[in-house]
């Protein structure tokens, strides 16, 4: 079974930049749909992003919040999908996982428990 681990998190200043890396082992992440959740100090887990079963930007999908300032990608030869986080802002503090599974166009909808497997996750912290 593919094992996913999060990595990339840190203290960052309002405005600036992170990439977290989602690395598979186990076996090849190929085509598999990967999403990113969150989940902020006292609140529930929520979609931010996922890419579908293909790498074209029209199976990359985004919470309305992030759009324009995040975005996912997959490299195959590393077997990892990465999330470049610009223009971080105060309310993107949390602890950030990466899962198989579901990805389509209501990410932010999706609900935390249809996925299973969750890691450890990697803190992302946006402060001055």
């Amino acid at each position: 079974q593919l094992q996913l681990v999060e990595s990339g998190g840190g203290l960052v200043q309002p405005g600036g930049s992170l990439r977290l890396s989602c690395k598979a082992s186990g076996g090849t992440m190929g085509y598999t749909a990967i999403s990113w959740f969150r989940q902020a100090p006292g609140m529930e887990r929520t979609g931010v992003s996922c890419i579908g079963n293909a790498d074209s930007d029209n199976y990359k999908y985004y919470r309305d919040s992030v759009k324009g300032r995040f975005t996912i990608s997959r490299d195959h030869a590393e077997n990892t999908v990465y999330l470049q986080m610009n223009n971080l802002k105060p309310e993107d503090t949390a602890v950030y996982y990466c899962l198989s599974g579901r990805c389509d166009s209501t990410i932010q909808l999706i609900p935390w428990y249809e996925y299973d497997n969750w890691g450890q996750g990697t803190q992302v912290t946006v402060s001055s």
